[in-house]
């Protein structure tokens, strides 16, 4: 796991490669690396979270054997033993590292090599003597790449938005993304960010810089890989083959040379991960587990975490949140997400990895991906009737506040068109949240606030190889008498006790309704107001706003999504006018 920063072309200088690499010293503190090509064509930047071959062999950027090529990559490779094993008589070898293997797959079978990969990776490939660029991400999107093109062709790419930022790419925002946003509630679903000129290279795709040119292809797409016939094979044989599926994906995930613990939430999903790693490991498995509670009873997930622990020696850190945290956390994992992220659960979330690191833990699993695999959320229901439901779940009433933004603004915003991919409504959902929506923002929310510790998130439900197995299923096996996840309760039983597998689905939640109305009362109105006063009458409709705030705080509604919305816009504003006086261009 690390930060990578690359720059393509003559128009850059060793000063805005060095401020990359800098500013992402959070991704990587164990080491830092700069590689520049000969003919001055090529800057590359890592830094270094150290997990597989801790020593200094495995240090990026690295040169392939012959000399030719230097790679830069962001991620595991989880079946690089394997690889490693197929390449050996043709490669030499100078370290134990994933990134190694991983140069020398792409020596041999080029592009071709990714389809090899089980992992999460964010890569770049220079080759000194073609001066051409390889640069891909994985399947899912899990490790995050970000580009900029300048008007001669020069590429800059970098892990995070800011490092780009940090090397001069101005902060002007995406007004498009902040309608889309603020009208439809839709972020990280297509290439754009929310600042202008910024784009993040689309999951299972990768990119070629040659002479100025940037050409960008697909590796892989879900819909593709996975087909449109359903799998009629008997149940007990689909149960078998998910099952051993499930297990290797997470003996894989375990490769490493820093401890790895898990992160519970007492759901089913997370549940089942540790499940799968207490059967692994035996009764013996002192495994750390991390859980987030914010004494509050009914949002806690406490009594399913402790069901699941009744019987395991698995030591269990529970991580509180409190209201008073709010205001100063916020603040912090605003600026590591560089974009609006998704509330008060995120900042939750973010001490279990705090924790973690406190806790002399590098690696966490968690168990993101089965409520889109295997249909988990209330809406899939509804396409069983042939109905396609909104992409903004909300309670009762709308997530979003549309009248509270100008005219002119709200015209901006473009609705998601996503293909039809699969001839049924389900699957056409569940590729949706697995490709554009669910999948894209959580990778992102987890990826910064991961590596704001320096440690590093695996996932192991989101094996390419679950996937596609999962959406190849017959709607009936998803779905069964209003029963979400039938298919995968029934594996579970094996791995967790019946009180986790058999409830009923659960939101991950935190009191963020009660808490923005008293105790942050007065933190959200100063956010509210510093929005309005910078944005009133130009995105934001200043009466609206202000009516919608009180109407909110005296209880007439109760879905926080909008106000959260407004947070965010205040956090980000605030932040870069602050930057815009010290001389960064903060244009709206």
């Amino acid at each position: 796991m690390c930060g990578i920063s690359g720059i393509f072309g003559r128009s850059w200088n060793a000063e805005d490669l060095a401020a990359m690499v800098n500013i992402q010293h959070h991704r990587g503190p164990d080491a830092e690396g700069i590689y520049v090509d000969p003919a001055g064509i090529c800057g590359l930047g890592q830094n270094r979270l150290s997990i597989i071959d801790l020593s200094d062999s495995g240090r990026q950027p690295m040169y392939s054997t012959s000399g030719k090529q230097v790679i830069i990559q962001n991620g595991e490779i989880y079946n690089y033993l394997e690889l490693r094993r197929e390449l050996e008589s043709e490669y030499d070898f100078r370290s134990q590292s994933d990134t190694e293997v991983l140069l020398a797959a792409y020596e041999k079978w080029g592009v071709g090599c990714l389809d090899k990969l089980i992992g999460m990776f964010a890569l770049v490939i220079w080759d000194e003597d073609k001066q051409t660029a390889f640069v891909a991400r994985d399947r899912f999107g899990v490790k995050p790449l970000y580009f900029h093109q300048k008007p001669d062709g020069t590429l800059l790419l970098a892990s995070e938005i800011k490092a780009l930022h940090a090397a001069g790419v101005p902060r002007i925002p995406n007004e498009k993304t902040w309608a889309t946003y603020l009208t439809l509630g839709l972020y990280d679903h297509s290439s754009e960010t929310f600042w202008k000129g910024i784009n993040s290279l689309p999951p299972g795709h990768y990119l070629e810089w040659k002479n100025n040119e940037v050409k960008i292809s697909c590796w892989y797409d879900l819909a593709e890989r996975t087909g449109n016939n359903f799998d009629r094979r008997s149940e007990d044989e689909v149960v078998e083959e998910y099952l051993s599926l499930m297990k290797e994906s997470v003996r894989l995930r375990f490769r490493s040379d820093v401890p790895v613990g898990v992160s519970l939430s007492g759901g089913l999903d997370s549940s089942t991960l540790l499940g799968l790693v207490h059967a692994a490991q035996g009764d013996d498995s002192d495994v750390k587990v991390f859980t987030f509670v914010t004494g509050n009873e009914n949002y806690d997930e406490l009594p399913w975490v402790e069901q699941m622990l009744a019987k395991t020696n698995h030591p269990l850190i529970a991580c509180k949140l409190s209201a008073a945290d709010v205001p100063a956390l916020a603040e912090e994992v605003q600026y590591h997400q560089d974009e609006p992220f998704g509330g008060l659960p995120t900042l939750a979330y973010s001490n279990v990895f705090k924790a973690a690191k406190e806790h002399g833990v590098t690696v966490l699993l968690d168990g993101n991906g089965m409520d889109e695999q295997w249909a988990g959320y209330d809406y899939y229901q509804a396409s069983l009737n042939g109905a396609m439901p909104s992409l903004i779940q909300g309670t009762k009433e709308s997530p979003v506040r549309p009248e509270c933004l100008m005219p002119e603004f709200r015209a901006m915003a473009e609705p998601l068109e996503f293909p039809a991919a699969f001839a049924d409504k389900m699957r056409n959902l569940q590729y949706r949240d697995t490709r554009f929506t669910k999948i894209p923002r959580a990778m992102r929310f987890n990826d910064r606030i991961s590596m704001k510790y320096s440690t590093e998130l695996r996932e192991p439900f989101l094996d390419h190889r679950m996937v596609e197995l999962a959406l190849r299923q017959p709607p009936e096996r998803k779905i069964l008498n209003g029963t979400h996840k039938a298919m995968l309760r029934r594996i579970s039983q094996q791995l967790v006790p019946s009180g986790v597998s058999e409830a009923p689905k659960r939101p991950v939640q935190t009191p963020q309704r009660e808490w923005l109305r008293e105790p942050l009362r007065e933190w959200a109105t100063s956010h509210v107001e510093y929005a309005l006063n910078a944005l009133g009458g130009c995105w934001l409709d200043h009466d609206r706003v202000h009516k919608a705030w009180i109407d909110y705080c005296e209880g007439r509604s109760d879905n926080s999504f909008y106000v959260w919305q407004w947070i965010s816009l205040s956090m980000i504003l605030s932040k870069h006018r602050t930057d815009c006086e010290s001389g960064v261009s903060f244009d709206i």
